[in-house]
């Protein structure tokens, strides 16, 4: 069981939880989870957290799929602050994740209702950004990557990528722990700098991150490695990832990341039946 302070408001992990992934912008690259007007956002963060089941909703301000273009952080604050205000207006139980790597970004999602921050560059893409997250005393999403979106499917080499991914986590987590971050949720990073096979491996070697002691993240809804080894393409992996969402529960996962709430949540109260 993990307990995680958002704000105030303490989140209990005693069984595996989901998030829902809310973009706010034209490039994702699964172009069903981009919601552009406010009507949109609305109504999709209601289907996904009060009638799906969602418990977090992960908000995004600009793609970090492969070959991504970075954004600069006004442009990710325009989209993000009035997304998180209008949910928070209108949900005002929600728990919200801000996907970002600026520290203001960060710094202002905060005071405008989030209460996760979820960070894919593990405070590297900005040297203040470990210490804003300290001092927000909020819960951390700490995520591996090799490179930056714009080059990490260049050509991503390990030795052994879950020894690598595993020291890397060791190494960061004790720096957290210094600055004083102690609610930290660890992300494999399937994806990110990673090939398919070393997807898989990781996939398959989830149990070893449980060593240390906090909850994992699994985040591989529609994603290439799920596509592209079944011949399709991301509108038609929704099955290719219930399969892999279900073998990271038996592995440990203790949060799906995901763009599909309902199939999500089916696949843990089966897992957990068959537990």
């Amino acid at each position: 069981m993990f307990t995680l302070n958002c704000k105030g408001r303490l989140l209990t992990i005693d069984q595996p939880i989901v998030m829902g992934i809310l973009n706010i912008n034209a490039d994702s690259f699964y172009a069903a989870s981009r919601y552009e007007s406010n009507d949109m956002l609305l109504k999709a963060a209601e289907r996904t957290m009060l009638i799906e089941g969602a418990t977090i909703l992960d908000i995004g301000g600009q793609s970090t799929r492969p070959g991504s273009e970075l954004i600069n952080e006004e442009t990710e604050l325009s989209r993000v602050i009035p997304a998180i205000e209008i949910i928070c207006k209108n949900f005002p139980e929600a728990l919200i994740s801000l996907d970002t790597y600026y520290s203001n970004v960060a710094r202002e999602g905060v005071a405008a209702g989030a209460s996760i921050i979820n960070d894919i560059s593990a405070g590297e893409m900005d040297d203040s950004f470990l210490d804003t997250v300290a001092s927000l005393n909020v819960p951390y999403v700490l995520m591996h990557m090799q490179g930056t979106p714009q080059n990490m499917q260049q050509n991503p080499a390990y030795e052994n990528v879950t020894k690598e991914v595993l020291d890397f986590f060791i190494k960061k987590i004790s720096i957290l722990h210094s600055k004083g971050i102690k609610d930290i949720i660890i992300d494999p990073g399937f994806g990110f700098g990673k090939t398919h096979a070393q997807n898989f491996t990781l996939l398959k070697n989830l149990n070893a991150f449980k060593i240390l002691e906090h909850p994992i993240l699994l985040g591989v809804s529609r994603k290439g490695t799920i596509y592209k080894t079944l011949g399709t393409d991301a509108k038609n992996a929704l099955n290719g990832t219930t399969v892999l969402n279900t073998i990271g529960l038996q592995n440990g996962a203790s949060i799906l990341r995901v763009h599909d709430v309902k199939e999500a949540m089916e696949a843990i109260k089966l897992v957990n039946a068959v537990n």
